[in-house]
């Protein structure tokens, strides 16, 4: 199927403000960058409670389905009840369509009510991962994910972990520089590396350490085109080696070696879309002495060449130059 364009996000009673206002963010339509025909449903156009107490007015029902490439379920306080019945058809249709279908929180259990979640990998919002085993046993659960692609089914985490998942689909289907500008104009990472485990357990003391790392981190992304050493960045953190990556893990959810490999192959996605240097310069400026080990990552990381990945997401160089400036993440 195409990249998509029609984006349907059904909202179900007491909808969570957030998953509102965070899916609007992202797809709706903005002159010279996207083009998205983005719009809600519910089960039935009207009056739509909300978690804030506050209804908002809805015009569709899931007869939006019906032309939507990809369709949100969204997180709302109903999510013990299942979708009503004449939802989950229509769900079904569609995906059976080739449509999307996407949640993120407690929406994934709707999307599991509709039985497509069936000997899948699955994961939701850790509080709730043992409701959702208990609920849907067909469904694999893994909360320690902050989204999992599973092709035409996604789903993704608790809270903000839905703008996680919202940017890998647009990366995957359009290309990482429109989703590295939509994430800069959101002031939001484009990607976070690691899982759900970073936000479970309690943060570090505020002794000055995540300061120092901030800063590391803001360093080492101005300085991918470097050979960057753990010894390196552990001094600048004023580190020992072992406290520098249990501390490292502790913020980002992966070890140094693991985030530099995410950095690295991220911008070299952007620059194959925004620009037209030859691989070999892109390699070394992403920090790879060799192009043929550049080209053998990149292909284990996307699934396609570096060249064949210039070419499939060509377009987007056209259409961000058109909206916003871009620079390296």
């Amino acid at each position: 199927m195409a990249a998509f364009r029609r984006v349907a996000a059904y909202a179900p009673p007491g909808a969570v403000g957030l998953g509102l206002g965070l899916t609007s963010a992202i797809f709706r339509s903005r002159p010279g960058l996207t083009t998205f025909e983005f719009d809600f449903c519910a089960a039935r156009p009207g009056r739509l409670a909300t978690d804030l107490g506050v209804p908002v007015l809805v015009g569709h029902g899931p007869e939006l389905f019906a032309g939507a490439d990809l369709i949100l379920l969204l997180p709302g306080e109903s999510f013990a009840e299942p979708p009503p019945g004449h939802v989950v058809s229509a769900l079904r249709a569609a995906h059976e369509r080739g449509a999307t279908l996407a949640a993120h929180c407690v929406g994934v259990f709707h999307l599991a009510a509709t039985g497509l979640l069936d000997n899948l990998n699955a994961t939701t919002h850790w509080q709730y991962a043992d409701q959702l085993t208990a609920r849907y046993p067909r469904v694999r659960v893994r909360p320690q994910a902050l989204y999992l692609d599973q092709g035409d089914i996604v789903t993704g985490a608790g809270a903000a972990a839905g703008i996680d998942m919202c940017l890998h689909l647009i990366r995957r289907e359009h290309g990482a520089a429109l989703a590295n500008s939509i994430a800069r104009l959101l002031v939001t990472p484009p990607h976070r590396d690691g899982g759900q485990q970073q936000f479970i357990t309690a943060p570090l003391a505020d002794n000055g350490d995540g300061g120092r790392l901030t800063g590391v981190i803001a360093w080492a992304r101005a300085n991918m085109d470097r050979q960057l050493s753990l010894d390196e960045l552990a001094a600048r953190a004023l580190m020992s080696r072992r406290s520098f990556v249990r501390h490292f893990k502790a913020v980002t959810g992966a070890t140094p070696h693991a985030w530099l490999l995410t950095q690295r192959l991220s911008l070299a996605e952007e620059l194959l879309e925004t620009t037209s240097l030859p691989v070999e310069q892109i390699a070394e400026r992403v920090g790879y002495r060799s192009a043929a080990v550049f080209r053998e990552q990149f292909a284990a990381r996307r699934g396609l060449a570096p060249r064949d990945y210039r070419r499939t997401f060509s377009h987007t160089m056209g259409q961000a130059r058109a909206g916003t400036v871009l620079t390296s993440p």
